[in-house]
């Protein structure tokens, strides 16, 4: 947890070269008087990673892909510096002495075990990697002290927001609110034909490929829906999911008095970011500020569900629990994988998910290691499927 008032806060940024890395790494060099980078990861980008490594002048890096161990550039890292590698990497960075808060923006399933033992720890999570809690909720949770879990998606940081100093008083509902990504409004036929290229374009936010595809998929908002879920300690059938074309409101509370409170503000990660590690206090803002009177309207709309397989689709994992979400989310990491390769159609990413769920005996979600092994069985099932969907 965060060391006292007058001595700065110890960071690991994990995949500090993704979007969300770069932007949290913006935010500590905007406040170097109150947050300290003493840890970095990345998987590949060793360039980026001795860059900020460099800049920040921290003690410790990791490089998870091990086939960049040999990297030339690695020799430029500080004198002193230490460096790891290998997928354990993670778990050795977040139990340093000299870290008091993990920032996890690694994407996909990778970041659970990360997860898992920051919050073991009794670190402060700044938690970014949604896949966490959407794979090892029902694990995850029960480690979680009151204030040790801060959400870093906007969405889910703007809900936490609302909810401050409301804990006495029953939610009626969750709105989660949504983009609607760069094809709302399409047909299913009209989807048919989408390219990696068309689906990149996203309408408001900048973001690496993997959630941009699932944006645009609204499978990140069917992901979404499973982290709040956890997160609230709400049930999917009160968390609904709402269409808010211009990203100014990032997400409301509803109570039980008919009272809705709503969190509002530039469509920036860095506010949530800085807000992960500021909490319970407020900084200066780390990025433009919005001027409500050129706001000509707010829009607002529901999302067509049949058309948007994926949302259908979580909500189906999210409301059987158990390692239900585990298959969905490995289903689709690789199924994106394949689309952003040209390997199967923007379309195909939802039948292969429902088939790999359709495939699944639920099980309890007990265990890290046991998520591992699900994990592992559906991206093989996953994997098949595609070759068979190939072939058809």
């Amino acid at each position: 947890m965060p060391q006292p008032d007058d001595s700065k806060l110890r960071v690991a940024i994990l995949g500090c070269t993704g979007s969300i890395g770069r932007q949290a790494l913006d935010v500590c060099a905007q406040h170097s008087d109150l947050l300290e980078v003493v840890a970095l990861s990345a998987h590949g980008k060793t360039k980026e990673l001795v860059d900020a490594a460099r800049t920040h002048h921290v003690a410790c890096v990791a490089v998870t892909d091990s086939s960049h161990a040999t990297d030339p550039i690695l020799a430029e890292l500080p004198k002193g510096t230490e460096l790891l590698f290998g997928a354990d990497a993670l778990a050795r960075i977040v139990v340093r002495d000299d870290v008091d808060c993990v920032l996890n923006a690694v994407v996909g399933a990778a970041g659970l075990t990360a997860s898992y033992e920051t919050l073991r720890s009794g670190k402060r999570l700044a938690l970014a990697n949604k896949e966490s809690l959407v794979v090892g909720g029902d694990v995850l949770m029960p480690l979680a002290r009151p204030g040790q879990m801060l959400p870093v998606d906007s969405e889910h940081s703007a809900i936490f927001q609302c909810l401050v100093g409301e804990e006495r008083n029953p939610i009626h509902a969750i709105w989660l609110t949504c983009s609607g990504g760069p094809f709302y409004g399409r047909t299913h036929d009209e989807l048919a034909g989408i390219t990696a290229a068309d689906a990149l374009r996203h309408p408001t936010w900048s973001m690496g490929p993997k959630i941009t595809i699932d944006s645009a998929t609204l499978m990140n908002k069917g992901l979404e829906r499973i982290e709040a879920m956890h997160l609230f300690g709400v049930p999917m059938e009160q968390i609904t999911v709402l269409i808010q074309r211009e990203s100014k409101i990032h997400s409301m509370v509803e109570y039980e008095d008919g009272s809705v409170i709503a969190q509002l503000g530039a469509s920036d990660m860095r506010i949530p970011i800085q807000y992960a590690f500021s909490y319970p206090n407020r900084w200066d803002a780390p990025c433009s500020r919005v001027d409500f009177r050129e706001i000509a309207s707010l829009s607002f709309g529901a999302p067509d569900m049949e058309t948007f397989r994926c949302l259908a689709l979580a909500e189906r994992a999210g409301i059987e629990g158990g390692t239900y979400p585990c298959v969905l989310n490995a289903a689709n990491e690789v199924a994106v994988h394949a689309f952003l390769n040209d390997e199967c159609s923007f379309t195909d990413i939802a039948c292969l998910v429902e088939r790999a769920l359709d495939a699944h005996v639920r099980e309890e979600a007990e265990s890290i290691e046991q998520l591992r092994d699900v994990d592992a069985w559906a991206r093989s099932f996953t994997a098949h499927a595609l070759k068979a969907l190939a072939r058809s």
